[in-house]
Order: C-alpha cells, then sequence, then structure tokens
C-alpha cells in the first residue's frame, strides 16, 4: 500500500508539469498570435493610409469638367446641317456644274458624309466644336505674308477683335475664340546653312506673339512650313511652345516639298503618315504634361495636298482641322471647299479668307461670315490672311 500511494505522489508533480507545460504553450501561442495579428492589422492599416492618396485616381473626381458627349454630338450634327443635308447636297451640286475647274465638276458630292465617322471624343477643355476660332495669320518680320505682320500690333488686335465680333454676330449660337496663327517655320527660296529651304524665327519673336496674344484672350498656333526639312526635325525645336495649353499647330502641305524642288516652283504635299506623326506628337505632350486637347490645322487646295487622308486618325488629346486655303472669288473659293474638303470628312474644317487676294478678280470681294456659314460642314476655324 505504501508503494502504490508512494506511486500516486510522486505522478501528481508530473501531472502538474505536465499540465503547466501544456498552460505555457497555449499562452505562449496566444500571445504570438496576438502579436502576429496585432502587426498585420496595423501593417494594413499603415498601408492604407499610405496609400489613400494614390489610390484616388480610381474614385471619380466629380471636380473636374467632363465633355458633354450630348452637346458635342448636338453641335457637331448642327456644323454640318443635318436637317438640311439633301438641300445643302443640291448646292453642291449646282456649284460644281457651274465651274470650269475639270476637278470640281468631276467632283460628285456625297450624302451625309458630316459629322465625320467613327472620330474620338476629345479630352474635357476642348475648344472644338464649342467655339468657332478666328485667327490672323502672318509673320512680323513680313508685311507681305498676311495680315498679323501687315499691321502695327495694337491696330492689328483691334482689327482681330472686329473680325471675331463679325462672326459672333453672324451665329450667336458660337462663342469666338480669337486666335494669332504665327508662320514659325518659312519656307524660303534659298537654302540655307543646311540646304533645306527654311527660316527657323527667333524665340524672341514667338515670345512676343505670345504677349500679344495675351492682351486679347487669344490663343496662339506655331506654323510650320518644312520645306526640305520635315516634322521629325522642327517639331522638336517647339516643344517649349506646344507645351503652353495655349499654344497649337499648324503644318502646311503646300510648302512641303517632298520632290527636292523649291518652295514656291511647285505646290508640296503631306501625307497621313505625317498629319499622324503631328497629332501623336502633340498627343504625347498632352498626356505627359496635362493639358487640354491641342488643335493641328492643315491646308488643302488640291488634292495632292494631303494624300491618303483615310488613314489619318483622331485622338481625344488633338483636334484635327483641314482647312481649304485657296484664294479668288466666291465660286472658285465654293467650288474648292466642297471638292477638296467636304468629301474627305475626317474632323473639323477650316476656310481660309484673304483681304487682298479675294480681291484679286474684277468685281471680286471676301466673303461674308453668313456666307461661309452656309458652307456644308460650317468651318469651326477661319483665318484671315
Amino acid at each position: 500500500m505504501q508503494k502504490k500511494k508512494k506511486q500516486r505522489i510522486v505522478s501528481y508533480p508530473r501531472l502538474f508539469s505536465f499540465l503547466a507545460l501544456f498552460l505555457l504553450i497555449i499562452i505562449g501561442l496566444s500571445m504570438k498570435t496576438y502579436s502576429v495579428t496585432r502587426s498585420v492589422v496595423s501593417s494594413v492599416l499603415n498601408f492604407t493610409a499610405s496609400t489613400s492618396a494614390s489610390m484616388d485616381f480610381m474614385k471619380p473626381d466629380w471636380s473636374k469638367p467632363k465633355l458633354d458627349t450630348v452637346a458635342y454630338d448636338a453641335k457637331m450634327m448642327f456644323l454640318a446641317h443635318r436637317t438640311a443635308s439633301s438641300s445643302a447636297s443640291s448646292t453642291v451640286s449646282q456649284v460644281s456644274a457651274s465651274s470650269t475647274s475639270k476637278t470640281a465638276s468631276s467632283t460628285k458630292p456625297k450624302a451625309f458624309l458630316w459629322p465625320a465617322k467613327n472620330t474620338a471624343y476629345p479630352l474635357p477643355g476642348a475648344i472644338l466644336p464649342f467655339k468657332r476660332i478666328v485667327a490672323y495669320y502672318g509673320n512680323l518680320y513680313s508685311k507681305n505674308m498676311g495680315v498679323l505682320g501687315q499691321y502695327e500690333p495694337d491696330v492689328m488686335l483691334q482689327k482681330l477683335q472686329a473680325a471675331a465680333h463679325e462672326w459672333e454676330l453672324a451665329d450667336p449660337s458660337t462663342p469666338v475664340q480669337p486666335a494669332l496663327h504665327y508662320i514659325a517655320v518659312v519656307a524660303q527660296g534659298t537654302a540655307g546653312n543646311d540646304g533645306k529651304y527654311r527660316a527657323r524665327m527667333p524665340d524672341e519673336q514667338i515670345d512676343k506673339v505670345l504677349e500679344l496674344a495675351k492682351r486679347i484672350n487669344a490663343i496662339v498656333f506655331l506654323d510650320v512650313q518644312v520645306a526640305q526639312s520635315n516634322l521629325q526635325t522642327e517639331l522638336p525645336l517647339l516643344e517649349k511652345y506646344l507645351k503652353m495649353p495655349n499654344v497649337h499647330l499648324g503644318i502646311d502641305p503646300e510648302f512641303s516639298m517632298k520632290t527636292g524642288k523649291k518652295p514656291g516652283t511647285i505646290i508640296g504635299t503631306m501625307d497621313s503618315s505625317d498629319i499622324n506623326f503631328a497629332a501623336q506628337y502633340l498627343a504625347k505632350l498632352v498626356r505627359d504634361n496635362n493639358l487640354p486637347p491641342k488643335i493641328l490645322t492643315f491646308y488643302r487646295f488640291t488634292k495632292n495636298m494631303v494624300t491618303n487622308y483615310q488613314n489619318i486618325k483622331t485622338l481625344p488629346e488633338v483636334q484635327l482641322v483641314l482647312a481649304m486655303d485657296g484664294w479668288g472669288g466666291k465660286a472658285h473659293k465654293i467650288t474648292a471647299y466642297n471638292s477638296f474638303v467636304y468629301p474627305d470628312p475626317i474632323q473639323f474644317t477650316g476656310f481660309k479668307l484673304f483681304y487682298k487676294n479675294d480681291l484679286k478678280q474684277e468685281g471680286g470681294r471676301m466673303m461674308t461670315p453668313q456666307e461661309v456659314l452656309k458652307l456644308t460642314p460650317s468651318p469651326s476655324y477661319i483665318q484671315y490672311q
């Protein structure tokens, strides 16, 4: 009996030891789990706090303006005169038939081409089609290249504001955005040091144009006549200006001399690849610098000035304007527009008016805003030279 009792006495300490060890293990695991859990929760909270700002881009930002696509589409339809498209086509046919131009008379208008199909909606802040641009074109060094350089700055700005007011009266539904369209790269008859037949304007001249534009809240277009150079070379030299939100771009196919001829000896040409390069270049600047959409203008008064138009791609960052650049009497200009702009819908259209050259024909006069607005589509960009 004593041995059994002794064995029981010995077994109790062992049991207590095992129980104590078990409790210690449970407590240790609980403490470790609590510590790990607390660490994980703390890390999650810290991560959430530190990244909440960077995740804001995933939330709708109602403070930023949004494009009203309904208003945009309605305005594009308004410009296209879609409620009277059949009569517009009839008018085009009559004008073409009465023209002496072989190209114009052989061009039959296509019904319901406008608004252009499958074009990209612009980013918020787009100027077109909500406003109409009225621009003065030229170079400060020359009185013969356009009205921008023909007059003293004060007189020039007053005339531009008066012209803008005429357009506002002609179409009260469309506010006017004044613009200075400055030739920053000028094609010339002499080869120059690098044999490219173009002259780049100094920065101080461009700066002066920017200062003039600021006085009347105008935007600025920098026009590039590449001659025997190319856009890949010329555009980067203007990048510091094109990064500005109020500066846009014009490129001139007339003086793009891909055949190696001197500027002015033949009419030049640009391909859709040139237009696309310029548009993509501007689009990258818009994205990289958080800018509103840019506007890219290019001209046409012969078919070959812009080739493969159907391959031109529209982008949300850039608004494309094909402008009719020919001069002459009213009938000739309407025919040129209906022949070289209307049949090839890209996105927006422009129309050029010449204070001098449009008057050269006997009895000639410059078309009025009311007459230009009857074109289909109504031009969104008006340039005076």
